[in-house]
């Protein structure tokens, strides 16, 4: 059957509108002045407290922007800071030489919140493309899809909660934590349970509040893997926060 001219129309605007956005949205990237900084930070906070809140708003942003994801890069740029910061103290505290701890430092940033970011959006949005929309009820209707950027949107939000507990608070700990002993284990185990699982638990609220998908509870799924997987970690003794440190600086063994 051949496409209706509906739906050609919103396929060919839908291709239209990405191509012209990303570029203006790269370009304020550098604008400090056209970045909402404040509503920025009541996103960040809003995410460790009531995430629910933050999606609420994303539906407005909708009805009032025509898109989900967001046309504010301030939030990529904050948490980029951020991260960067957070990754200088780890540095600071546990690295003896500057060389490899600009190595670090760009490991963090480039691999290991962008790229494995962009990888995880991806898997996102294809899954929900491909899988997780609902049959359209007629040919008239507009077909809708998951925005790259808005999946990225997702990974963003769901990151932050995890940079708290396992940049901010487990750098504070890390002394403890990298100890010898059940204590250790335990509290480590348990922080990256906690991390993990809320990382999730956003992912599945991002998904959950677009409309025209269906099954988004099968982004909940990872959180039962990780419950079960952690009593048998913590009871092998098994230390994350050890097995974390020695990739990066390699002294705790």
């Amino acid at each position: 059957m051949l496409p209706t001219s509906s739906s050609m129309k919103g396929r060919a605007g839908t291709h239209a509108r990405d191509s012209s956005f990303l570029p203006q949205y790269l370009r304020r990237i550098v604008k400090w002045q056209q970045m909402d900084i404040e509503y920025t930070f009541w996103q960040m906070l809003h995410l460790c407290t009531s995430p629910k809140v933050v999606y609420q708003h994303t539906k407005y942003h909708k009805q009032t922007k025509n898109q989900w994801a967001r046309d504010d890069p301030a939030f990529i740029v904050i948490c980029t800071l951020l991260l960067l910061v957070s990754t200088m103290a780890y540095c600071a505290a546990y690295d003896h030489s500057t060389g490899h701890a600009v190595f670090v430092v760009i490991l963090v940033l480039l691999f290991h919140f962008l790229v494995a970011g962009a990888v995880l959006a991806t898997s996102c949005w294809f899954l929900t493309n491909t899988y997780l929309r609902e049959e359209a009820p007629n040919s008239h209707v507009v077909e809708q899809r998951v925005e790259w950027l808005y999946a990225f949107d997702v990974h963003c939000n769901s990151f932050f909660p995890v940079f708290v507990l396992l940049y901010v608070i487990h750098y504070f700990l890390s002394p403890l934590l990298v100890a010898h002993g059940f204590v250790p284990v335990l509290l480590s185990n348990l922080l990256f349970m906690a991390a993990l699982s809320y990382y999730h638990y956003l992912n599945y609220l991002g998904y959950d509040v677009l409309p025209f998908l269906e099954r988004t509870t099968l982004f909940l799924y990872p959180i039962g893997i990780v419950i079960v997987l952690s009593p048998i970690l913590i009871l092998s003794g098994f230390n994350p926060s050890r097995y974390v440190m020695n990739m990066y600086f390699s002294q705790f063994t």
